[in-house]
């Protein structure tokens, strides 16, 4: 009976992980296209994807290696956009943090912004669910997701510069981070973190090598934590 509870924990994990195709598809190719204009190989843009498996970081390295950034400046920024790795990790801890540690380590590569979205969202309308049904979820959203990502890397790559402009594939990106965010997007911390990450990313964008993304994220992150203690003093008694 719990075989068959986790199998269907998986298939309904990859539906709600299947609609990201749309998005993760052109986001792919786009960055295999972009890697090998910058001047990597092929086997170099593969590496890149498999290794860190963060389209957001991938294109602020690839931008910032191409502006002929210092390295620690590229290492810095890279691992800032993906902070929120780290806040995906600590939600996920309660559901997760009790399985093998073979297991915890296949979680932490494959969290993403799509397996943590749609795996946070499915916790909490089944908090009832085992631990084997919460693994099955994470890995039956991932399955459509991550190999996906790695086929279009490697189409964008061999394409090249072969794929014309007006293809604007680039349209992928944005809308990724809209579908992610917005429905996540219901606590005033939340949503004054948004705001604030929004409105310094733009009036800082004229700090050198893209130096403004970090100035959003760790103000950002001030701000909502100081939101979230606010709210939890006024609701102590």
């Amino acid at each position: 009976m719990a075989s068959a509870s986790s199998k269907s924990a998986y298939w309904r994990g990859f539906k709600d992980g299947a609609p990201f195709l749309l998005v993760v598809g052109p986001f792919g190719v786009l960055f295999g296209v972009v890697a090998t204009e910058a001047g990597l190989n092929i086997t170099e843009t593969m590496a890149f994807s498999i290794m860190v498996i963060a389209g957001a970081a991938q294109f602020t390295a690839i931008q910032l290696m191409q502006d002929e950034a210092p390295t620690l400046i590229v290492l810095a920024t890279a691992l800032a956009v993906n902070l929120r790795m780290a806040m995906y990790s600590a939600a996920l801890t309660p559901h997760l943090g009790s399985a093998p540690l073979w297991q915890r380590a296949c979680i932490a590569y494959f969290t993403v912004d799509q397996s943590y979205a749609v795996s946070a969202a499915q916790f909490e309308k089944t908090p009832d669910w085992t631990l084997s049904q919460k693994i099955a979820y994470f890995f039956g959203a991932v399955t459509p997701v991550c190999p996906m990502w790695y086929v279009v890397t490697w189409i964008g790559a061999y394409a090249g510069t072969a794929i014309p402009p007006e293809f604007a594939l680039d349209f992928a990106i944005p809308i990724t981070f809209l579908a992610i965010i917005a429905p996540l997007l219901r606590t005033l911390p939340h949503v004054l973190a948004c705001a604030t990450s929004v409105i310094l990313a733009l009036s800082f964008a004229w700090v050198p090598y893209n130096l403004g993304l970090l100035i959003a994220a760790l103000g950002a992150m001030m701000v909502g934590a100081q939101a979230e203690l606010m709210l939890s003093r006024r609701v102590k008694p």
